[in-house]
């Protein structure tokens, strides 16, 4: 039976785990971490089944716990949350879906993170052109409601070959095109979390429509991938 609810037990394994973040205290409780990891992959993959009602769903990633710890300061072996990814299938689909599961800092996000150099010169000449679908979509209050502001790192300035001065230099100059949402641990154990999570995803849609667009086509709007 799948698990459509986060527990009390999921947060209170987190927390015991910021407090004694080691490998002995972690192989004492590894039957229940275990055992709780499985609850919450199920919670994943129930949620992964909602999105692919409205979305085609490729595949989710579930990130392991263990901290890859060789090139950081910060040397705890374990990461203190729960976190999975859902790819959206095929070329013509562009976008992906991202949930953590943490006390006092669970959130979902979407959008783009790391968009290839070939992508990124596509979306900045796209804005370069006309910006004013992509404006219409993201400042509904509607999808503000949900998602809020645009998110993601940028250059200070423009980026190369583009007019600092340009009216849509505030989107070319952006490295990542993200939008988050944050959830209170009340709204995590609520029954109804997973529902929200979809519903939000289901609100982003017309983002991811339209950078779809945008990512296969031209800039005179013939298919790249035909």
């Amino acid at each position: 039976m799948q698990q459509e609810v986060i527990t009390k037990d999921v947060f209170q394994f987190l927390e015991n785990l910021k407090k004694n973040n080691s490998r002995e205290w972690f192989t004492e409780h590894k039957s229940e971490f275990k055992a709780l990891e499985s609850g919450v992959k199920s919670f994943y993959t129930s949620l992964m089944n909602k999105l692919k009602v409205h979305d085609d769903i490729e595949k989710l990633k579930m990130f392991r716990i263990y901290r890859d710890v060789r090139f950081s300061k910060d040397k705890t072996p374990y990461k203190t949350h729960f976190a999975g990814s859902f790819s959206r299938a095929g070329l013509r689909l562009r976008g992906g879906y991202y949930l953590r599961i943490k006390p006092g800092e669970t959130f979902i996000a979407t959008g783009f993170w790391e968009p290839n150099k070939e992508d990124l010169f596509r979306i900045r000449k796209e804005f370069e052109t006309d910006a004013s679908e992509f404006r219409s979509i993201i400042n509904k209050k509607g999808f503000q409601n949900i998602w809020g502001q645009l998110q993601g790192d940028e250059l200070k300035t423009g980026p190369s070959g583009f007019n600092k001065e340009h009216p849509n230099i505030d989107l070319i100059k952006k490295k990542q095109f993200i939008f988050v949402r944050n959830f209170s641990d009340k709204e995590v154990l609520a029954p109804d979390f997973m529902t929200q999570i979809d519903l939000s995803f289901r609100a982003i849609r017309p983002y991811f429509d339209l950078m779809s667009e945008i990512l296969t086509t031209n800039l005179n709007g013939e298919s790249l991938l035909d």
